[in-house]
């Protein structure tokens, strides 16, 4: 069961297409038929799968996010690390932390304008480490 961890640098939040470096991976492997899985080793940011070709649906969806989860809520007891940080988790807990795809053909049987995204929540850049493991199938 092959499997490699990949360091992401964010420079703050935002929507970080991560797709060809788990494209590379997976090709490498020489596994024709199985699956992949994602897991990103973090509470304050997530994985999702979304449009990789209009810019504007990534961009929508971080406004969104910002208007559904806004800073400085007075409910929130969770602030030491900023008014980013509670919001931060809660956007994690809404989208997910762990993916899995399909391997077909020895590729990512992703739909056409599909991309793996790593979103980040938190203002500031960080260094995201993500798990790829790969299931022969």
């Amino acid at each position: 069961m092959p499997s490699k961890e990949i360091t992401v640098k964010t420079r703050g939040a935002g929507l970080y297409e991560i797709t060809d470096r788990i494209e590379e991976f997976v090709s490498g492997c020489g596994i024709s038929a199985g699956l992949c899985n994602v897991f990103l080793k973090h509470t304050s940011a997530s994985l999702v799968i979304q449009e990789n070709a209009d810019p504007s649906a990534r961009s929508d969806l971080e406004v969104w996010f910002k208007k559904m989860v806004p800073e400085n809520n007075p409910d929130f007891t969770h602030t030491l690390e900023g008014p980013d940080d509670m919001p931060s988790h809660i956007k994690a807990a809404l989208t997910a932390t762990s993916i899995s795809v399909p391997i077909v053909g020895g590729a990512l049987a992703l739909g056409t304008w599909q991309g793996i995204y790593l979103f980040e929540h938190r203002r500031r850049g960080h260094s995201r480490r993500v798990l790829v493991t790969v299931l022969e199938g």
